[in-house]
């Protein structure tokens, strides 16, 4: 019987083909710290922080030294040293702002480690879910191969019509199609995975498959959103790039208040020689005040100080505000996805597996036609297709809140 041989056809179907020579399998914890060793966010901000730490050793800058040749007398040269000394003030506002200046790098460190696991994450989950896709498209590409075979073997003995074959090799091709589609893309996240890991050409493999973290994403977001404060103004306050802006204020006032500081006198102490060469006491001490009597200089530098700490306090609200919206906003997508992926858990996938048994044995049995069997398989394909992009974008939604929230 004709259906007897396609059924026999459609249990033996091709499996996924030999596994690519040199593949390197990833896990995703593994691949976190191997981007945080060497990405170059971060070693940009080691050398910031050294930057830093080697201001800061200098933080105590007073004025160079004049080393002066006078003739007091008009008879002869004698040499001679005065030294300007700021208030001690001055100087503890220094060390305060350089302070703060290493502080800020060490945050921009923080936000570039939370950035660069991020980055790590979503290229992985990327490159699960391009596997995920090859995988599944190849199942469906040896199914439909299979039925156009045998199909256009039916029609070459007169068996079946030319709208039945015409119909399998369409659907056989848009599958074909699709998955050459998911082979370039999986490249592509391969790509994008290996540059972060400073291995861009390296065959990357994702060690677990994305349908399999399904019930493990589930409970990692239920956890997560009932440990979640509804509310973004609790939540996101945890963020390193809002710890960033706000110590950016915090540098920025430190810059007020040094300049305040310099508004006051400092002191003058020389060493210089004021009388004959025969004089008793040919050296004497000098003692003087530096008075700051450019105030439009320092009161110009004060409003620039103000202003930089005035657009630092905007900088932050503007953080603040975009930081609170993504919260929400990832919230609402993790909440949406949780409900898709329980859904497709507990009824969808089911019901497509059943769709795909009882379509087959129909089929063999003689009971629906070819297109029946064809629209069976295409809803069947759908909802296990919708499946895998559930779990990516829920898995998404959970790198957002985790990246928002500075975990």
């Amino acid at each position: 019987m004709n259906t007897l041989r396609i059924g026999h056809l459609l249990l033996g179907l091709l499996g996924a083909g030999a596994l690519r020579a040199q593949q390197v399998v990833v896990r995703l914890d593994s691949a976190e710290q191997q981007a945080l060793r060497q990405h170059p966010r971060l070693r940009q901000s080691a050398e910031e922080i050294a930057e830093q730490r080697a201001l800061k050793r200098g933080s105590f800058a007073p004025a160079n030294p004049d080393f002066l040749l006078s003739a007091p007398t008009g008879e002869r040269w004698a040499p001679g040293v005065v030294q300007t000394i700021d208030l001690p003030n001055v100087y503890r506002r220094q060390a305060q702002a350089t302070q703060a200046s290493l502080t800020l790098a060490e945050r921009g460190r923080d936000v570039n480690r939370a950035t660069v696991r991020r980055d790590v994450r979503q290229a992985y989950l990327s490159l699960q879910f391009a596997q995920a896709q090859v995988r599944q498209l190849t199942y469906q590409d040896s199914l439909f191969q299979a039925l156009q075979n045998a199909t256009n073997r039916l029609y070459a003995a007169g068996e079946v019509t030319a709208l039945q074959r015409v119909s399998t090799e369409a659907e056989a091709r848009q599958i074909r199609n699709q998955l050459d589609q998911a082979t370039i893309e999986r490249q592509a996240a391969q790509r994008r995975l290996g540059l972060l890991l400073g291995q861009p050409e390296a065959d990357l493999v994702a060690d677990t498959d994305l349908r399999q973290t399904g019930p493990a994403l589930a409970r990692t977001g239920t956890e997560l959103l009932a440990a979640l404060p509804a509310q973004d103004s609790a939540a996101v306050p945890q963020s390193p790039t809002l710890a960033y802006y706000r110590q950016n204020v915090a540098l920025s006032q430190s810059g007020v208040s040094l300049v305040r500081a310099r508004r006051t006198p400092a002191l003058t102490v020389g060493y210089q020689n004021q009388a004959f060469e025969n004089s008793a006491l040919k050296y004497r001490l000098q003692f003087g005040v530096s008075v700051p009597v450019w105030f439009w200089t320092y009161r110009a530098q004060l409003q620039a100080a103000t202003a930089r700490g005035k657009a630092a306090e905007a900088q932050l609200q503007v953080q603040s505000l975009e930081l609170g919206t993504a919260y929400q906003q990832a919230l609402a997508d993790t909440r949406k996805f949780a409900s898709s992926l329980s859904y497709y858990e507990q009824t969808g996938l089911p019901q497509s597996r059943a769709i795909i048994s009882q379509a087959q044995r129909l089929f063999r049995a003689g009971e629906i036609s070819y297109l029946a069997l064809i629209q069976s398989l295409n809803q069947a394909f759908t909802i296990q297709n919708a499946y895998l992009t559930t779990i990516r974008d829920y898995g998404q939604a959970i790198i957002a809140l985790n990246y928002l929230r500075g975990s």
